[in-house]
This record gives structure tokens, sequence and C-alpha cells, in this order.
């Protein structure tokens, strides 16, 4: 996603920083250690760890890559600490953007921006909001991923709806792969969501989660049987 958007947005320079969270919020290493496994098993837990290594090694660590874009590169514990609110804001943010983030978003941060905070799903809301969301599409036969861009509010995927889109699903294709395309289209969108907010002219669409679904992360029974449907993690 990253490496897509600051290779593709023009005005590199508005970014202050890019702040990462802990992996799965508060999770303890163990914690987070085992849901791995339970969601890969062990072929593709190894690979995942290998594909992490591999990855660091040849420098394409997200940190890296701020690096490359002169970005400046952030790593905070509780992103609704005082110190962090108070840190950002002496800088008049216009817009916060949440990619993946782990941790909720409460009233203080939320406020902080002029325009807001924004969050990319990889669904089309309200529908398969909550955890995993490509895994839960592919396990439930749709034939297309959404991508929703929406805005923040203090409930999580509820808020506002910017922009949305689709992507065919390839016949075939892996949770990873589809994961990828997704990413760099989401990339696309977020660019596309901010030029609508900087013009004025962006249009909010009613984001009601009663008629919607919610989904949490997959257990090992969920995995098993999406790969009993056809599916797999890795091509």
């Amino acid at each position: 996603f990253f490496e897509e958007f600051f290779r593709n947005y023009a005005n590199n320079r508005e970014v202050l920083g890019v702040v990462v969270c802990p992996t799965m919020g508060k999770k303890s290493l163990f914690r987070l250690f085992i849901q791995m496994y339970n969601f890969y098993g062990l072929k593709d837990f190894l690979r995942t760890l290998l594909r992490h290594l591999l990855v660091s090694l040849k420098g394409n660590t997200l940190k890296r890559i701020c690096s490359r874009y002169d970005i400046p590169f952030f790593e905070e514990s509780d992103i609704n600490s005082n110190s962090f609110i108070n840190y950002w804001k002496k800088r008049n943010l216009n817009l916060i953007i949440s990619v993946s983030a782990s941790q909720i978003f409460k009233k203080e941060l939320l406020s902080l921006p002029l325009n807001g905070c924004i969050n990319i799903h990889n669904a089309k809301l309200p529908y398969f909001r909550g955890m995993m969301p490509i895994f839960w599409q592919l396990y439930s036969f749709k034939k297309c991923v959404g991508i929703t861009v929406h805005k923040i509010n203090l409930k999580i995927d509820q808020g506002d709806i910017i922009l949305q889109r689709e992507i065919p699903i390839i016949e075939g294709g892996s949770l990873d792969s589809t994961i990828k395309r997704a990413k760099k289209i989401g990339a696309h969108c977020i660019i596309e969501a901010i030029n609508l907010i900087k013009s004025g002219k962006v249009e909010f669409f009613p984001n009601i989660p009663e008629q919607g679904s919610y989904f949490s992360f997959p257990r090992r029974e969920d995995v098993l049987e999406f790969r009993r449907r056809g599916n797999k993690i890795y091509d």
C-alpha cells in the first residue's frame, strides 16, 4: 500500500508522518504467535515468517520505504495517549488516514484533524465489517472484493462512506494475491478520497450497520472450511 501511495501521490511533502502501532493491538507476542499459527497452519506459518525476514533483509520494511520518500516515521504504543495527542495537536493536522490500524480511535484523536479521520476497509461496507474482510469475502464465494474509504467515528467501520470500488476476484487466486491487489488499488482510492476532501466536493453516503454484517478474526475451523471450499492462503 505505502509504496504505491508514495509513488503516485503528487504531494508527499504534505505527509507529516507515518505512525505504526503494535501489530494486533495490545496482544502479547505469544498470543499473536498462537493466533497466526492457528490461522496459517505449520507450512504457511513458516512461509510467512520467512517472507517477513526476506522483506526486512531487502530493505522493504515500512520504515525504509518512508526513508526513501523522506517521510517521518514514528512508532507509538498508544495513539490515544496524552503525549501522542499533544504532540500532533501542535502540528495543525488536516487529515488522519488509518490503514489497518490496530487500535480504536477515541474521541480526542478523532477531533484532532480539521477534516477528521478516514479509514480504508477492504469490503463494501456495511457488509463484512470487522477483521480479515478479504478472507471472509473469499470464504463466502463472492465474485468481487470491495474497497471502502469512509470517515472514522467511535464505532468500528460505521462512519459515513466517501467512496467504494470493486475488484473482480481472479479465479484460482489466493488470499495473499487478492490482498496485494486490493492494497495497490486501495492506495489509489485513498489518493482519490484525499483529492475529493481537498476540493470540498466530497459527498458522504450513509453507512448503516444494521443492513450489513460483521466478522471477527477467523478461527482454525474457519480456515479449514476456507480451504475445503477451494480457497488457498498462498499461490
